[in-house]
């Protein structure tokens, strides 16, 4: 069996990779104009894999009662102050950037962290639950063939503990973080890591991205992209978009197939 006749096999009804497809949110394929290369490796933003919202049981403990508001003004600055920097030239790696967004966080909400919070907060980022079909997804991907990489602006440190909490480590051929180039994502020079260091030209590597803006300057860079929206959220009003989007894995296993 060919790897395409194998992803096809996979991807049909939801099979290895688990979950079945919700009816409401039908996968919105739109082909790319011409023929696409063939498909050899996969760029993964950690959230396609991992459910960021497991952070807000740790802030539960810490500040109980306002977990949710806490992790959605932290997350905000997170990204602010990433960018911020990127474009001030005042590069500083994620994990300093999530420390700072969180000490913006908690002081806008009138809360005071002990060292041990504010560590335990930080630590959870890396201690992340997986979507329900990470694991099945990646090992069929890993059996048929494909190069697989999560390409994030997690700090080196942050990344390699999460991949080995999660027991995923030994499923991907490189873990890269924008650390490498100094920057972070949509940086062109974030996503170029993704080519460099899988050895195969951008348009042999699909993308699949989290957030809308991250689908938005995979597909500036010149990636075949797949928008995993999880969360059912509103599409980027951007002039630029996916060539497909979806919910589940089964999803893009299909459009890695096609």
């Amino acid at each position: 069996m060919s790897r395409r006749q194998f992803l096809r096999l996979v991807a049909g009804a939801g099979g290895l990779l688990g979950a079945c497809r919700p009816k409401a949110a039908e996968m919105a394929l739109q082909p790319p104009p011409g023929k696409r290369a063939e498909i050899r490796g996969i760029c993964f933003d950690l959230f396609t894999l991992f459910d960021p919202r497991s952070v807000e049981r740790v802030a539960e403990a810490v500040a109980p009662g306002q977990a949710a508001e806490l992790c959605r003004e932290w997350r905000v600055r997170q990204f602010e102050y990433a960018w911020l920097r990127a474009t001030a030239g005042q590069y500083r790696d994620f994990e300093v950037v999530t420390g700072e967004a969180l000490d913006y966080a908690a002081g806008a909400r009138g809360l005071s962290l002990s060292a041990n919070d504010r560590h335990r907060l930080v630590a959870a980022c890396s201690e992340l639950t997986p979507w329900p079909d990470t694991r099945a997804a990646l090992e069929s991907w890993r059996r048929a063939g494909l190069r697989l990489a999560p390409l994030a602006n997690y700090a080196p440190g942050m990344l390699s503990r999460l991949l080995a909490h999660a027991g995923l480590a030994e499923l991907f051929d490189a873990q890269i973080s924008t650390d490498r180039a100094r920057t972070f994502k949509p940086s062109p020079r974030a996503y170029a890591l993704g080519p460099e260091l899988l050895g195969l030209p951008r348009e042999q590597i699909v993308f699949a991205a989290f957030g809308g803006w991250d689908a938005a300057g995979a597909a500036w860079y010149g990636f075949p992209t797949f928008w995993l929206n999880r969360l059912g959220v509103a599409p980027e009003a951007l002039s630029a978009a996916a060539d497909a989007t979806g919910t589940t894995l089964a999803e893009l296993a299909a459009f890695v197939a096609r």
